[in-house]
């Protein structure tokens, strides 16, 4: 890939070498892991900055109206590229297959990595709540030398699969917390409403998520919390004292008002960050670096490190 990713997306064949070296040099991917060189790590005055990409994994491809936009890898990994491109970046979310390919490219030095655990419950799955842990494990992304994991943890209380992903995101919560990586928890209480998946996303439910996920596992010692930027963010956030990253979801609303929403609760206490994917990858302009770049300059000025 070129320094600007741009200037290459033309060429269909383009990411033709990571096919050539998943067949005949698969332990490419353990290497490029183990010589990766690696961020400092999240420290207290330093909000981080993280791109999440796993999306696919769940079956999730729609952006807004833009359905099957995240289908095509080689546009997704071309955005990827451009975004951790931006010195403010300081991280990735992914899926197993998708930290590989960045790996593989290169494009992890300095950074931070987060893998994505529990993509089971498939977008427009009858059984959706029942959200397996089908992607990293704990020891998975302590091979690779990864910061910590994810897991979505949807709390439907009308719907008895609830208690399977609760009990599994304990049991991933311990065996990060054995190894000393980050859990990064994504709770929400959820319920169907016409026949799909609903977050409820009021002050009051976040709340209520937020009590449930704290309490999971035998230790928060290494737990996060990624949180929805929701009306009375100030109340949110007096609901924990773990260290807290933003998401952006699917986006809604102008880009303005998206990112003053973000700039606000931004300056709460025991906010870490923002962990945001789609409404940076696939803007409503097109223009990537743009979007990341606005994003950027919500964090503290100090955090940004010069170009």
């Amino acid at each position: 890939m070129s320094a600007n990713p741009s200037a290459d997306r033309e060429d269909p064949r383009r990411y033709e070498h990571l096919t050539t070296l998943r067949l005949e040099d698969p332990s490419a991917v353990a290497r490029a892991a183990t010589t990766r060189i690696r961020h400092e790590g999240a420290r207290a005055g330093k909000q981080n900055f993280i791109i999440a990409a796993d999306h696919p994994a769940r079956g999730a491809l729609s952006v807004g109206n833009r359905t099957m936009v995240m289908a095509d890898r080689r546009e997704l990994l071309d955005r990827l590229q451009i975004a951790l491109q931006n010195p403010a970046v300081d991280g990735i979310l992914a899926s197993p297959d998708i930290l590989d390919d960045l790996l593989l490219l290169g494009a992890l030095e300095h950074k931070l990595v987060f893998g994505s655990m529990n993509r089971g419950g498939l977008s427009g799955y009858v059984n959706e709540f029942d959200d397996r842990f089908t992607g990293h494990t704990a020891q998975a992304l302590a091979d690779i030398g990864a910061d910590g994991g994810k897991m979505l943890t949807r709390i439907a209380l009308g719907d008895p699969a609830t208690a399977v992903t609760l009990e599994a995101t304990a049991h991933a919560i311990d065996e990060l917390a054995q190894r000393k990586l980050i859990a990064m928890v994504e709770p929400f209480l959820s319920e169907w409403h016409q026949g799909k998946v609903r977050n409820d996303l009021s002050p009051d439910a976040v709340i209520k998520s937020i009590g449930i996920a704290s309490g999971l596992g035998g230790t928060s010692a290494y737990t996060w919390m990624k949180l929805p930027v929701v009306p009375e963010m100030e109340r949110v956030m007096a609901a924990t004292t773990l260290p807290t990253v933003l998401l952006g979801g699917d986006p809604a609303g102008s880009p303005d008002e998206v990112f003053a929403s973000w700039q606000a609760a931004l300056a709460l206490p025991g906010v870490q960050g923002l962990t945001v994917g789609r409404t940076l990858l696939y803007p409503q302009d097109g223009d990537v670096a743009a979007a990341v770049a606005t994003a950027a300059s919500l964090l503290n000025p100090a955090n940004i490190p010069a170009e």
